[in-house]
């Protein structure tokens, strides 16, 4: 039997947990259908799921289809808990991507959908609620095909829309518009399937077609479309059909060596750690040791003591996990999200999405609870590292990333019901980055004043283009890399870029450094003196000394907002979003609506959601998504020092004394 590790993704109230419960009920996993608004959903069982009625955490359940085992991960889709979704992407097969008949294509849609094709992991489209008034399927397809990508199959007509009686009618060989326009798409990346169907006389065979749509689907190239109510199960078992024909199970080597990776944390009833691991290779088993390798260069033995697998339903002891499933294991003490379980896969992107864009100091109504909130903090980054806990060292206070201001509803929620622990938040601020504005060179030349360690280091900080991170590379001789210490010279590179990468977390004002290439000009060494800690503690003053004369500029992340609002309401609106600096791009008027784009500071995007109620008394809806960072214009904030932010020379050269 093969396995499919599938995702469910969409926008907030798209329906893809009402979706989980119809496809599990459909596979006989569960007799009754639960209700998101009753709060009895298989996957949704937090009980802050259940009072807010929204996914927080990602949750696995499994059923099974035919000889297929599906692994069903559902997603939140609030855009405060995208990091959720983040470190499942690294483990799908294969995505059903949930859109609204009624809404369409939502801001969120549009950024998980450029995230799927990006990775390319073959995706379905399920537009849900046909069922609900308003609902709509040509103006969807157009908004799909416009928005999303051309690249999409219809696969059946939808009927009766907007009342209980809405239907889905799938198209088969004997519908010649549906064959031809399948037959027209997959031309386009096949060069066989375009020859027969240009230069043949007769309709290339169903069979064939649907083959290479399977094909295409897997590759990630074109995406099937399906219509259906999760609600009353209206097209879901084409829906179903689908899945198992046009989705590729996962693929690996049972007694190949082990590899997989942990996408989820969290505490059993004893506190202990229960690390969610998606196999791509080999077997573990339960008393085996496994090493484990984390980004920051960790790389722990631990014994797995327990092992679960999903298996219809939720997770049931298993002696052993093995290639393509998804378990559960018990006994890894230091394990984190994103760690390498026995050898690492081939690397792949840090981050599919914006990082947080805000941050909040934590504070407990009682002092004394000040070292027990500190450990409740520590265990909810266990589950979610970029809310990035850091403390300032002087003050002694407890910082937080956060992607919005529900979240830090929740996380306060949490702190109380599981940890007993009563906080308050200060006013939440928005988290800037820095990019160089010019390139800068630094060397520290071994044996020559000031330098006080034995290598010699030369680096140059150049800008790069907005999205591509920090990238760093190699521009000097192999005889003068100390090889006696490393190696490799690839295990040299990486051992620099780590230290790079970290020292780049706060630059010059603070924030952390983005979009520049760090090339690596000189190096030197003295044998057998040096060892790889003097490269280590000389590359972070050289690197800062680049920076200083690359020179960097401050920028602040702005939202793309997208405001449904009454068309005798703009003019009222219109004022407002002048004083919180939003920059309308396009406006259109259907009717008694008028829908507004643009940009808008990230830190006044909840001040233009308090205030859209009043302003439209009560009819405006809202949504609005990370796009990209600009110059501030203005005063330039300066990030308070917390643990990671850049000391002057003497006071990092004092710091490393202490250390040593």
């Amino acid at each position: 039997m093969s396995t499919l590790n599938l995702g469910i993704l969409a926008h907030v109230d798209a329906g893809k947990t009402s979706l989980t419960e119809r496809l599990l009920h459909a596979a006989g996993v569960i007799d009754e259908i639960g209700s998101v608004d009753d709060g009895n959903t298989q996957t949704d069982s937090l009980a802050l799921e259940r009072q807010r009625g929204i996914t927080i955490k990602s949750a696995v359940v499994s059923f099974v289809i035919g000889d297929v085992t599906v692994n069903l991960i559902d997603t939140p889709g609030h855009p405060d808990f995208i990091a959720e979704v983040e470190r499942v992407l690294n483990v799908l097969d294969g995505a059903v991507l949930v859109i609204s008949a009624v809404e369409g294509v939502q801001a969120q849609t549009r950024v998980l959908m450029r995230t799927l094709q990006r990775l390319r992991i073959p995706t379905l489209i399920f537009v849900n609620k046909i069922d609900r008034g308003g609902a709509q399927d040509e103006h969807v397809l157009r908004n799909i095909t416009e928005t999303l990508t051309p690249y999409v199959v219809p696969m059946g007509s939808a009927h009766g829309l907007g009342g209980r009686d809405a239907g889905f009618t799938p198209y088969g060989a004997a519908d010649g518009a549906f064959t031809a326009a399948m037959a027209d798409l997959l031309a386009r990346h096949d060069d066989a399937i375009l020859a027969a169907y240009v230069d043949d006389e007769t309709p290339v065979a169903y069979g064939r077609l649907r083959d290479e749509l399977a094909a295409q689907t897997g590759r990630a190239l074109v995406h099937p479309v399906f219509f259906g109510s999760a609600i009353t199960g209206a097209g879901v078992d084409a829906l179903i059909s689908g899945i198992t024909e046009l989705l590729p199970a996962g693929e690996g080597d049972a007694d190949g060596p082990v590899s997989g990776t942990v996408f989820k944390v969290e505490r059993g009833p004893a506190g202990e750690k229960v690390a969610y691991v998606r196999m791509f290779s080999g077997t573990v088993r339960t008393r085996d040791r496994l090493r484990f390798h984390g980004d920051d260069g960790r790389d722990d033995e631990w014994k797995v003591t327990s092992v679960r697998v999903f298996d219809r339903g939720s997770a049931v002891p298993r002696a052993s996990v093995a290639a393509g499933e998804i378990g559960q294991l018990w006994g890894l003490a230091d394990v984190r999200i994103g760690d390498a379980v026995g050898l690492p896969r081939t690397a792949s992107e840090a981050h599919h999405f914006a990082p947080p864009t805000l941050e909040t100091v934590v504070v407990p109504r009682h002092p004394g609870e000040k070292g027990a909130l500190h450990v409740a903090l520590a265990q909810l980054a266990e589950q979610d590292p970029l809310i990035n806990l850091r403390q300032d060292d002087i003050r002694q206070e407890l910082f937080l990333s956060l992607y919005g201001e529900v979240q830090k509803e929740v996380i306060q929620q949490t702190l109380t019901t599981d940890f007993d622990i009563d906080v308050d938040f200060r006013e939440t601020t928005t988290i800037c980055v820095e990019r160089p504005i010019g390139t800068g060179s630094a060397v520290e030349l071994l044996g020559k004043a000031p330098n006080p360690f034995l290598a010699t280091v030369g680096l140059r900080v150049d800008p790069a283009a907005p999205g591509s991170g920090v990238r760093f590379g190699l521009d000097v001789k192999v005889e003068s890399i100390p090889l006696y210490v490393y190696k490799a010279v690839e295990e040299f590179r990486a051992a620099l870029e780590e230290t790079v990468r970290e020292t780049l977390r706060q630059g010059l004002r603070g924030w952390q450094v983005i979009d520049c290439t760090v090339t690596l000009t000189q190096c030197g060494y003295t044998s057998p003196e040096t060892t790889a800690k003097d490269f280590r503690l000389l590359t972070p003053l050289v690197l800062m000394s680049a920076l200083k004369r690359a020179g960097t500029v401050v920028c602040e992340p702005i939202h793309r907002f997208h405001l449904e609002v009454p068309a005798d309401t703009v003019g009222a609106i219109a004022p407002v979003l002048a004083r919180l600096r939003a920059v309308p791009r396009a406006t259109a008027t259907r009717g008694p609506a008028c829908t507004l784009d643009g940009d808008i500071p990230a830190d006044r995007v909840h001040d233009l959601q308090q205030r859209l109620r009043g302003l439209t008394h009560g009819e405006g809806v809202m949504e609005s998504v990370f796009d990209h960072y600009e110059p501030i214009r203005g005063p330039v904030p300066v990030r308070r020092r917390t643990d990671h932010n850049p000391l002057s020379r003497e006071e990092y050269l004092l710091h490393v004394r202490r250390r040593v």
